[in-house]
């Protein structure tokens, strides 16, 4: 495998594994689930930039946690990102009253998910990704994840290489230039030798 396509790859997983986004969320977070538009226009933008950037990372470093999207048409409508928690333990305490989402209806629950759960909504709507992002930590008590030295060393390397690349591309591309003009010299002087 070249050079260019190994350095893909590798800044690839070294993308999903560290940066923004790259974070581990408490045990009690059972579901992420974002709505959000196909298109950006109205407010949808920072929800896609979460969806893009930043999920790849949550879900590598949190494999249990369920994550869905869905995507609607409705360009108007809400993008929102709700986190679903486990429910907390039974004790003979606990009222039904007291919970975040107290239901005696199963029906009425979330898809999958138990009454007497928390359910917290973010609403993504015209905000920043950054923005979104921090507020999810926030309700989640997400850890950010910090990348190893050795990981910190790999990134260097993939830029080293993706910098190199880049230089021997330019000196091709002069040299390229050069046996063209080259060629067009020679094919003219031919052209004057054939005509005398």
């Amino acid at each position: 495998m070249n050079v260019v396509k190994r350095t893909k790859k590798l800044k690839a997983l070294l993308d999903i594994r560290i940066g923004p986004g790259a974070a581990v969320l408490s045990n009690d977070v059972k579901r992420i689930h974002l709505d959000f538009a196909h298109k950006l226009n109205d407010g949808h933008f920072g929800a896609r930039k979460v969806w893009r950037k930043f999920l790849p990372r949550l879900k590598y470093h949190n494999p249990a946690i369920s994550m869905t999207v869905n995507r609607t048409l409705d360009q108007e409508g809400p993008a929102t990102l709700t986190v679903f928690f486990t429910p907390p333990p039974r004790s003979s305490s606990a009222t039904a009253s007291s919970a975040p989402f107290s239901s005696t209806d199963p029906s009425t629950a979330p898809s999958g998910h138990a009454p007497g759960a928390k359910i917290e909504t973010i609403d993504m709507k015209h905000k920043h990704e950054s923005e979104i992002l921090s507020r999810l930590l926030e309700l989640t008590k997400g850890m950010p994840y910090e990348a190893s030295p050795d990981e910190l060393a790999e990134l260097r390397d993939v830029d080293d290489e993706k910098r190199q690349s880049e230089r021997d591309r330019e000196a091709q591309a002069r040299l390229n230039e050069i046996k063209r003009q080259e060629k067009a010299v020679l094919d003219l002087a031919r052209g004057g030798v054939e005509a005398a």
